[in-house]
């Protein structure tokens, strides 16, 4: 259902694509290609940001029960760039929620690559609207 949502967003422009998982974790995958790299051909860091803000988005959905009276809405996104990707394949992010309240959540996802290798890992919260 949520790679059905991505069509025609900017998050289908970046190849995110949802994998199964249990309600504990959220788990995607994003291709390194032209439009998730930078001049130097590595991951780009803005890339990295929106796929975790993405990742953290589908998990706050699941979490109020894809509830279509509200809104998610990220309101911060930091990250830490821990090491450089390949220049191809592809890279997976994993959701963790750290914080599930009525208004906020707080998610924390790491970014690896195909050999297990962490890329970065970011902290996102969203707003319960």
């Amino acid at each position: 259902m949520l790679n059905m949502r991505l069509r025609g967003t900017m998050c289908e422009a970046l190849g995110i694509k949802f994998l199964p998982s249990d309600d504990d974790i959220v788990l995607a995958e994003m291709p390194i290609c032209d439009a998730t790299r930078q001049y130097f051909g590595i991951l780009h860091g803005g890339a990295s940001l929106a796929f975790a803000e993405t990742v953290a988005g589908a998990g706050s959905l699941h979490l109020i029960g894809y509830d279509e009276t509200k809104r998610v809405c990220g309101t911060q996104v930091s990250g830490n760039h821990i090491a450089m990707s390949d220049t191809h394949g592809k890279v997976y992010g994993k959701g963790t929620i750290l914080h599930a309240g009525r208004s906020s959540h707080i998610w924390n996802v790491d970014i690896v690559g195909e050999d297990g290798n962490l890329i970065s890992t970011e902290r996102v919260e969203n707003r319960i609207l």
